[in-house]
């Protein structure tokens, strides 16, 4: 597939002399965000507290929103200077641009385990962070929902409060959709992407790093929630109840606006980097699958974010400042929420479902050794369902009354959308027609995901349809549909592609045994959960509540045995990566036999990938095509 041309770059040599960038890490960054946030709480607390007859009085509602989120957003900043984001472009500016020596520590050239810790601008150190947060959120989020499944397994159970349900659901919700947000391109679009393009680098290294350390700021602001008294409205948090609601919210919005600016950040960068750094040769006919689904995902996440962002900054101003931008009382109009939300929120379906679903389109004609089945289809139905998804938000208002006139245009473009989603399905069984599968762990994962995703749409249907979702709007059906397009396919998609990308990123082979028993305790314990969640919406239990009537006991009872067969199936995961990233048996350099770039390189890959640049005379699925 690659020739490879004479071009070498010389590294220099670091320069032992030690700056101030050899002294920042992560605990530097925790120790300056702390202290930033401890000084403005302290400085506005101060400000705005009065003095009446000898005693301060009490912060109001307002005030007190005000110095929670003055206080999480110095933390952010804080953390973020802490760690050394800020060094070279601050260096820039006083015309003292950093060195080549001190580019290369920033890249954590010889630093071994340590540059994890750091603000690291090598790609490869970026995909791996976001590899172990990803798995942290879905741990922390998969807890909850075993807390959530537990509470329901019959009716009147006291395991936990009512209060305490509701903020479960809202803090497992939002904790999920970030996970599931960044948990192929994370990872395999740091990792993985610009190796695969025959790239030395992203476009934007630096960004790259603020991407995720900008994340991880929000972890800590989210987690403040549960100590700030929850969030009662869900992960929707819907205006005016979250203007409402108590000090969590501000975890809440703050959370949404800094994971905002993360996936801008990142979603520029890999658009960039694949627009502009492909090597010499490749084609857009000859991109890898996995390069087009991820970078139609990032390109729809830029411009649909934003109006999600702007919500919630809305929301803390009508919180902190009394506006009334969702006070109908005053002019303002909760309809303005929904739409800005929506907006957002079906778009960031397919945010979540397309770098998933390339994964296994990479991963399909690796193991039936046959090319793809028609590489233009497949493009074609990932633009179609972008292009459409920006079309259908008003489906979640069938029957909140919200101009009715237009409930058909909007049921007809939802449907619409089975047409390139079935393109997908096309491509797919069309390249499993009459092979010879290879049943490695990597292609349990694409017949899993037919099969999830075939229910996901099928059920999708029936809710596009506004007499249909008269009757199942607002029941456990829409839960149970969601979670087989979202788990069922988009994380499906996500454990395949760490199994097969698992020997490249970590140079040990993932432990196939573990792998199997995860796999089925996984799927199994999937279908019985979301299939009885399914019985019991169209039977009439409303989805959100922390009790419910003995005709669902049957039912909830068999979604709960299959949440815990889920559980222990992802613990067993949990336990394959972890031991086989120190024990694993040694990968060879392509142990799948496939014809992409990434498998090109030696592991550990090199600081700037190829000390010789690819040229591409070919596309990357030409199996069958002599040697």
């Amino acid at each position: 597939m690659t020739t490879l041309v004479t071009e070498q770059h010389a590294r220099p040599v670091p320069n032992p002399k030690k700056s101030l960038i050899t002294k920042l890490n992560m605990g530097t960054g925790v120790i300056l965000g702390a202290l930033f946030a401890a000084i403005t709480y302290y400085l506005i607390r101060h400000s705005l507290q009065t003095i009446t007859d000898g005693a301060v009085d009490p912060l109001n509602p307002n005030q007190n929103d005000q110095l929670l989120i003055a206080t999480m957003m110095a933390w952010s900043i804080g953390f973020l200077i802490g760690i050394g984001a800020f060094i070279g472009p601050f260096r820039w500016l006083i015309g003292r641009d950093l060195t080549a020596e001190e580019q290369l520590y920033l890249a954590g050239d010889g630093q071994g385990i340590k540059r994890y810790f750091k603000y690291c601008t090598d790609h490869k150190v970026v995909g791996i962070q976001y590899l172990v947060g990803v798995m942290t959120m879905l741990g922390v989020g998969g807890t909850m929902a075993m807390m959530i499944r537990t509470n329901l397994a019959s009716p009147g159970s006291k395991f936990i409060t009512p209060v305490v349900y509701n903020s479960l659901v809202g803090l497992h919700g939002i904790t999920m959709i970030v996970a599931m947000i960044i948990v192929a391109t994370g990872p395999f679009g740091n990792y993985i992407m610009p190796i695969m393009i025959g790239a030395r680098d992203m476009a934007f290294p630096r960004l790259n790093a603020l991407s995720w350390w900008v994340l991880f700021t929000a972890i800590p602001v989210l987690c403040s929630a549960w100590f700030l008294g929850g969030i009662p409205t869900g992960w929707t948090a819907y205006a005016p109840l979250s203007v409402q609601a108590g000090a969590g919210m501000d975890a809440f919005l703050m959370t949404i606006i800094i994971f905002a600016i993360s996936t801008a950040v990142a979603g520029a960068n890999i658009t960039a980097t694949v627009v502009t750094m492909r090597a010499k040769g490749m084609k857009w006919n000859r991109v890898p699958i996995f390069v087009i689904g991820s970078t139609i995902s990032v390109a729809l996440a830029i411009p649909a974010f934003p109006t999600f962002m702007l919500s919630m900054i809305m929301t803390g101003m009508d919180r902190s400042f009394n506006t009334t931008f969702f006070d109908a009382h005053m002019g303002g109009s909760g309809w303005l929420y929904a739409h800005l939300f929506w907006i957002m929120g079906h778009p960031e379906v397919y945010v979540i479902l397309l770098p998933g679903v390339a994964a296994l389109m990479e991963i399909a004609p690796v193991f039936v050794r046959k090319p793809l089945f028609s590489f233009n289809a497949a493009v074609l139905g990932f633009a179609g369902i972008a292009g459409l998804s920006v079309l259908v938000w008003a489906h979640h208002m069938y029957i909140s009354g919200w101009a009715n006139n237009l409930n058909g245009p909007f049921m007809i473009t939802t449907e619409m959308i089975s047409i390139p989603t079935g393109l997908i399905f096309l491509v797919l069984i069309g390249t499993l027609w009459r092979g010879k599968p290879w049943m490695k762990l990597p292609m349990l994962s694409v017949f899993a995901f037919i099969w999830n995703f075939l229910i996901g749409g099928i059920t999708g249907i029936y809710l596009s349809d506004v007499p249909a979702d008269n009757y199942l709007h607002g029941s456990m059906f829409v839960t149970a549909h969601f979670h087989f397009t979202l788990m069922g396919a988009a994380l499906t998609g996500a454990i395949g592609g760490l199994a097969f990308w698992y020997p490249k990123m970590t140079g040990r082979m993932l432990n196939e045994r573990a792998g199997y028993i995860s796999f089925w305790f996984v799927q199994i314990g999937f279908n019985v959960l979301f299939f009885g969640m399914f019985v019991a919406g169209a039977e009439g239990q409303p989805r959100r509540v922390a009790d419910y009537a003995h005709q669902f006991a049957t039912s909830n009872l068999i979604s709960t045995a299959g949440a815990y067969s889920v559980g222990i199936g992802m613990i067993v995961l949990l336990w394959a990566v972890i031991h086989s990233w120190r024990h694993g048996k040694i990968a060879p350099m392509n142990p799948w036999g496939s014809k992409t770039l990434e498998w090109t390189v030696p592991y550990p890959v090199p600081l700037e990938n190829f000390d010789e640049l690819p040229v591409i005379t070919s596309d990357p699925y030409g199996y069958g095509k002599g040697k």
